[in-house]
């Protein structure tokens, strides 16, 4: 990544990177995985659970994103952003082992609404703490750099999910997953220091942003 780009940018990046990369695993497996372990061999019903665990995540994360929004716009200063968006992957990582120990429909539908909240609570503060510390004049270079990484992390784990499975099963893949988002969490840790205290003035926000490297 280039030395340009700051270090909250880098760090905010890579935990992307790598929550993408341990959600793609899923891509290729989750609905083989409803067949086997929810529907017991039956396709059209695990086509049916499959859609309305779709429906159940994104309604929820659809409903949520704004209010959660709203509310992190009211304070200045990025703590309550941060820990949205560490708590919010945080829940995320339990998601995957949830999966493991589940055995009925409702479970999964169950576990995407949960799912929905933590992601609900990750993507409007992301973007907030991304938009505010882009570097001036590199924003189209930092946002292509972040969808590089964020293309790569889904490429590479869309060719390595069907194989890990195959080699080592679905509890692999589900344990991979969850590794993969609280990693994603301890990175954005590296970031906590250098958040914006909350405060009252924007110009006082602007004046203590960290600067740029070399």
């Amino acid at each position: 990544m280039s030395k340009a780009v700051n270090n909250i940018i880098k760090f905010m990046i890579a935990s992307d990177f790598v929550l993408n990369l341990g959600w793609g695993l899923l891509g290729p497996i989750f609905a083989i995985f409803i067949v086997q372990r929810i529907t017991v061999g039956n396709p059209l019903e695990a086509a049916r659970v499959a859609g309305l665990a779709a429906l159940c995540y994104w309604t929820t994360r659809s409903v949520l994103q704004i209010p959660i929004g709203r509310y992190l716009d009211k304070n200045h200063g990025e703590k309550d952003d941060f820990w949205f968006m560490v708590i919010g992957t945080f829940i995320a990582g339990f998601i995957p082992i949830g999966y493991l120990i589940s055995s009925q429909p409702w479970h999964i539908y169950s576990l995407q609404i949960v799912y929905a909240i933590g992601m609900s609570m990750v993507f409007p503060s992301w973007l907030a703490i991304f938009t505010r510390h882009i570097d001036k004049g590199k924003e189209a270079l930092e946002w292509g750099i972040e969808s590089t990484f964020l293309a790569a992390g889904a490429g590479i784990a869309g060719g390595l999910g069907g194989i890990i499975a195959s080699i080592f099963g679905f509890k692999s893949v589900f344990v991979f997953v969850s590794g993969f988002t609280f990693l994603a969490v301890i990175l954005l840790l590296f970031i906590k220091k250098d958040i914006y205290p909350k405060v009252k003035e924007e110009k006082t926000i602007l004046a203590i942003k960290p600067s740029v490297e070399p």
